[in-house]
């Protein structure tokens, strides 16, 4: 899929409002709100989308809504449903459809008001997935997967509790570079150590914020990106993968399927994690980014605590990892990889105001889905990479 290596690239990227934005509002408008938002970004009118790509929680036909909510028609749409992972997914996609011919301007949008939906008086719970073998031990998911993969990780590795603490602190004082992070208050290890156990080993400090937003991405083919009003991102390599559903039969705790999704990506972009200059993980919960390090080849297996120690993944660090702040304190409208995209255009066009790294060329965006399920890993690039 080498022919894929620069043929696209994003031209267009917005968030909405983000935060918590009233019981007046719901997931669509938030959709609707980012989208054209990026489609400004981008200088392309509404009406040349010809490719639509989303997923919304809850919403089993989520591009019928869109495409009806935004009215746009398109001739190629793809809800794929793998979770957090989705957007990163849907850039794929869009990079096949937009090289095929399938499409000419692809529009991926996502919005959740996951925060406000808890306090509407008439929220309903989505409705148990049948069978579940894992039910009878009564897990608190989404967040007793990950706790598991961080004990096992703990157990087997030395991993340490301060180490996964360190990850949080790392992601809030990259927010308190962001204006809009939700989060922007300092935080300690001692903090997160000392916050209430949800789920054995980790903490409320040591989850994903829940949050309202949206956001959008706009992509059309290279040589009409180039023309763009602002400096497009190449998408340079792609990569998926995912082995499991269930966290019960992941192979193991502490292996995700990032390892093939981000060989798929290197391999495609012909670069490594050497050649990275910044770094957007999906951060659900802390122990995330450690295996991502790890199963993304900056750091060996078992060494991602000690890599994220002594603040080398914060402000200053040797590698920045999450500089918006991540789901643990910019935000996370229930699914956050379309933000890791975002967050990665900016750095790469050095639109990151205080927290904006120098001479960004090279970017690395990936999303996870599920416990642990789902990877995909996006490379994207300045025009110099090309």
């Amino acid at each position: 899929m080498r022919e894929l290596r620069g043929a696209t690239a994003i031209c267009g990227v917005a968030e909405s409002e983000l935060g918590e934005v009233g019981p007046g509002r719901y997931s669509l408008d938030l959709l609707a709100e980012a989208a054209g938002r990026a489609l400004a970004d981008a200088g392309i009118a509404k009406s040349e989308v010809d490719g639509l790509f989303t997923a919304i929680a809850g919403r089993g036909m989520s591009n019928l809504d869109a495409g009806e909510y935004l009215g746009i028609r398109p001739r190629y749409t793809d809800g794929t449903m793998i979770g957090g992972s989705s957007f990163v997914a849907h850039l794929h996609h869009a990079a096949l459809a937009l090289t095929s011919g399938a499409c000419d301007v692809a529009l991926i949008a996502y919005g959740s008001t996951q925060r406000t939906d808890m306090r509407r008086p008439d929220a309903v719970r989505y409705p148990p997935e049948l069978p579940s073998y894992e039910a009878p031990y009564r897990p608190r998911n989404p967040i007793t997967g990950y706790a598991l993969a961080a004990a096992r990780h703990m157990h087997q590795y030395g991993t340490t509790r301060e180490q996964l603490a360190e990850v949080a602190v790392a992601a809030r004082q990259w927010a308190m570079l962001n204006p809009v992070a939700f989060k922007r208050d300092p935080l300690t290890v001692d903090d997160v150590l000392n916050a209430r156990v949800v789920s054995s080993p980790l903490t409320t400090l040591d989850c994903c914020l829940v949050t309202d937003g949206g956001g959008a991405v706009v992509m059309t083919r290279a040589d009409r990106a180039r023309a763009s009003r602002k400096p497009p991102a190449y998408v340079l390599g792609v990569g998926e993968a995912h082995w499991h559903r269930s966290i019960a039969q992941m192979p193991d705790l502490t292996v995700t399927a990032a390892t093939e999704s981000s060989a798929r990506a290197y391999a495609m972009a012909g670069l490594g994690p050497r050649d990275v200059d910044v770094v957007e993980l999906y951060d659900a919960f802390t122990i995330n980014p450690i295996l991502f390090l790890e199963d993304l080849g900056f750091c060996a297996k078992g060494e991602g605590g000690a890599f994220v120690s002594g603040g080398r993944i914060a402000p200053g660090g040797e590698l920045p990892v999450n500089t918006n702040g991540g789901g643990l304190s910019y935000g996370h409208p229930g699914m956050y990889g379309i933000f890791t995209l975002i967050e990665a255009v900016r750095q790469i066009r050095g639109e990151g105001g205080e927290r904006q790294q120098s001479s960004v060329d090279v970017a690395v965006a990936h999303g996870n889905g599920g416990q642990l399920s789902s990877q995909v890993t996006a490379i994207l690039g300045s025009e110099v990479t090309l």
